[in-house]
């Protein structure tokens, strides 16, 4: 099966290099450009993408609105967004993931990551560097008066001890099956927490779950965890 790609990016260069290397690719085509999120949005429904490469900053509609449309369209349930931003450590990506989108990664990915991405999104899982996703979220936790904790920590009461215990494990970067070492269990049952944790608190994909868990405080963030400083 194809996976059908919308490139979204005001610089035009920058898309028409995205889209000779996706196209590159067998398994992958791009079936339309947008330059701002407006169109992105639009694009997705009409040309049924799988994924979107959303650039963050754009003219009238950005990308965090549009994923935030996608994410929130039940028409657009199967579409999934891919953040690609100049700078890691970026609120605004905090703010898309925490919209919908299913993973981020650098505008200066080595190609081969870049569809490799595509193609885990487009599956269904979320594209998570676990030390750059919590850099991510550790910087804008740093500033308490941009983030309010207590929805969140609401929200996980919501889950089981079990579930508490498999999310904060996803957190930490684990996959299902190292968690299920970790807790000597089946990786199918891990998944199986996994997903009804999701259902549970209304989350997309790993993500989000993994920034809830960072947002409620059920992942804390140590000194050896403070932006700049080492992680574990």
């Amino acid at each position: 099966m194809t996976i059908r790609v919308v490139i979204a990016d005001d610089q035009a260069l920058i898309r028409a290099a995205f889209r000779v290397l996706v196209d590159g690719a067998d398994d992958l085509v791009v079936v339309a450009e947008a330059s701002d999120g407006e169109q992105a949005v639009a694009l997705a429904r009409s040309e049924r993408a799988d994924v979107v490469l959303m650039d963050i900053r754009m003219p009238g509609v950005d990308g965090l609105e549009a994923t935030r449309r996608i994410a929130s369209d039940e028409d657009l349930a199967g579409v999934r967004v891919l953040v690609l931003t100049t700078f890691e450590l970026d609120e605004y990506v905090f703010l898309a993931l925490r919209a919908g989108a299913s993973g981020f990664l650098s505008k200066g990915v080595d190609p081969d990551d870049l569809l490799d991405a595509i193609r885990l999104v487009a599956a269904g899982e979320a594209l998570l560097s676990p030390a750059a996703t919590r850099s991510l979220i550790t910087s804008f936790l740093a500033q308490p008066s941009r983030v309010s904790t207590a929805g969140a920590s609401l929200q996980l009461e919501r889950l089981t001890d079990r579930e508490r215990e498999i999310v904060a494990l996803v957190a930490e970067g684990l996959t299902n099956d190292d968690i299920a070492q970790r807790l000597v269990i089946s990786p199918m049952t891990v998944k199986t927490h996994v997903n009804r944790s999701m259902t549970k608190l209304d989350l997309r994909d790993r993500a989000q779950l993994v920034v809830a868990a960072y947002q409620s405080g059920l992942v804390r963030i140590g000194p050896e965890e403070s932006p700049g400083g080492p992680r574990r």
